[in-house]
């Protein structure tokens, strides 16, 4: 097992940009702004042959009584899970009453705690830290994190708190093991509600204020001794509505998200409908060749006449999806949740089939044999050969001849021909066409001297013909 270390403090004292200096990232979103972290965020470090887990949490007083309450639910469990607690205070802002109400909580969980003395660049350490002795922790340990200074001298004491390990492993798996899923949509669609029923704990702030996730959650967990890494992204509104700053960098850790994970359940929020931004963000996630589940939250509370509207708009306004599987939930009562793992392996499985050469020649014939393609120019569009150019999302590559010119409708039929008859179900799949070279093109063709010989008497053979 890795060591945990977890980070705990006031808002902006600068947990967050400590994060991304031990595990040598930008995962955390860093900004000057309080209360930027509202959920536990997960990361792996390493110091020479030594890797541990670090935890960075919301601060202890937030923009709202409401969420203020579950990041303290937060904080507090993040340091039950730790070996090691890192206690940051601001240099800067000197010594507050919320540090002291923060120390006092600490020192009664048993935990080892060892304070931290954030932003001395320019300061005098030893006078700044005069005051911090009264927290009764021990001697503060001055560092710079958004410069990188003091950071090995601290990890030197954080080695002396943590339990030894027996035996490192020689080659630890990827930190985010088996199979990575994310789960994406709109604000206030049921991410966090549908990732903490799955999980069994209150695991990420689940609130009816849109916006609470803003940064992308990753938590490993195991379901049938199968190991998966489960997502949970911030919602993404339409650009028009994103003003915030802070809320943009959310937006582009939801798309980095997306391209980290391997499956994608989107969740659409069935009491709303189906927004443009709904099959924008799909869209998205097709350019990013995800396998993809979609699930219709909040299901249990429609009539039979909305369920059926519903099914109408899925139709209607997501024609592209007929590849995905759909699942109609309830994240909150728990409802049809079970079966989205099921729809996940097989998504996952069809976006990393391996088709052999031969096999997509035979269906390559066949596609030709009930459908040519098209005449260009009075000539023929001619596909010859197929082979398999790569994995998630599957890449099928064609080689023919004037295959610029086909048409997108030739080219839909092909990719739905190949996907019913390798019966992949949950993931996109890419066709590229190639063009070989002419080995003649622009080249004159040289005759010889019999050839020219041949060429002038039938020259004068049709001339006297003519006469």
């Amino acid at each position: 097992m890795k060591s945990v270390i977890a980070l705990v403090g006031r808002p902006n004292v600068g947990k967050s940009t400590l994060f991304n200096q031990l595990t040598r990232s930008r995962d955390a979103l860093v900004a000057d702004r309080p209360g930027l972290t509202r959920d536990r965020q997960y990361g792996l470090g390493k110091v020479g042959e030594r890797s541990y887990l670090v935890v960075d949490t919301g601060g202890l007083s937030g923009e709202a009584e409401t969420l203020d309450t579950l990041m303290a639910q937060q904080t507090l469990q993040a340091v039950s899970e730790s070996d090691v607690v890192l206690f940051l205070v601001d240099a800067r802002e000197g010594l507050s009453g919320a540090d002291e109400a923060v120390a006092a909580r600490l020192r009664v969980m048993g935990k080892p705690v060892l304070l931290v003395l954030n932003k001395t660049d320019g300061l005098d350490p030893d006078a700044t830290a005069a005051e911090f002795h009264s927290l009764g922790i021990g001697a503060p340990i001055p560092i710079a994190a958004a410069h990188g200074r003091g950071i090995q001298g601290l990890m030197r004491r954080v080695w002396e708190h943590l339990p030894d390990s027996e035996a490192e492993e020689q080659e630890h798996e990827a930190f985010w093991p088996g199979i990575r899923i994310a789960f994406v949509g709109r604000p206030n669609a049921g991410k966090s509600t549908l990732m903490n029923r799955i999980l069994g704990e209150q695991r990420v702030l689940a609130s009816d204020i849109p916006g609470t996730t803003r940064d992308s959650i990753f938590v490993p967990f195991q379901r049938d001794e199968k190991q998966y890494t489960l997502i949970d992204t911030a919602g993404v509104r339409r650009r028009a509505r994103v003003h915030d700053a802070i809320e943009k960098f959310s937006v582009i850790k939801t798309l980095q998200a997306i391209d980290a994970s391997d499956v994608v359940i989107f969740l659409l929020d069935a009491q709303q409908g189906i927004a443009e931004q709904d099959a924008h963000l799909l869209g998205l996630v097709m350019d990013a060749g995800r396998a993809l589940v979609v699930a219709i939250n909040k299901w249990d509370g429609l009539s039979p006449d909305q369920r059926e509207r519903v099914k109408a708009d899925l139709d209607l306004k997501l024609p592209f999806l007929d590849f995905a599987e759909k699942r109609f939930i309830s994240a909150l009562h728990g409802t049809g949740v079970g079966d989205l793992f099921a729809a996940v392996e097989r998504a996952y499985q069809a976006a990393r089939i391996k088709v052999s050469t031969p096999e997509l020649m035979r269906l390559l014939d066949q596609a030709l044999a009930m459908h040519q393609p098209p005449l260009v120019r009075g000539r023929r569009i001619k596909l010859r050969y197929i082979h398999q150019g790569g994995k998630q999302p599957p890449i099928f590559v064609i080689h023919g001849n004037q295959t610029d010119a086909l048409p997108a409708s030739y080219k839909r039929y092909l990719s739905n021909w190949f996907r019913q008859q390798l019966q992949l179900v949950g993931t996109p799949i890419r066709l590229e066409f190639r063009t070989g070279e002419n080995p003649y093109e622009g080249k004159r063709n040289t005759l010889t001297p019999r050839q020219q010989y041949k060429r002038k008497r039938q020259k004068k053979h049709l001339q006297g013909r003519s006469r």
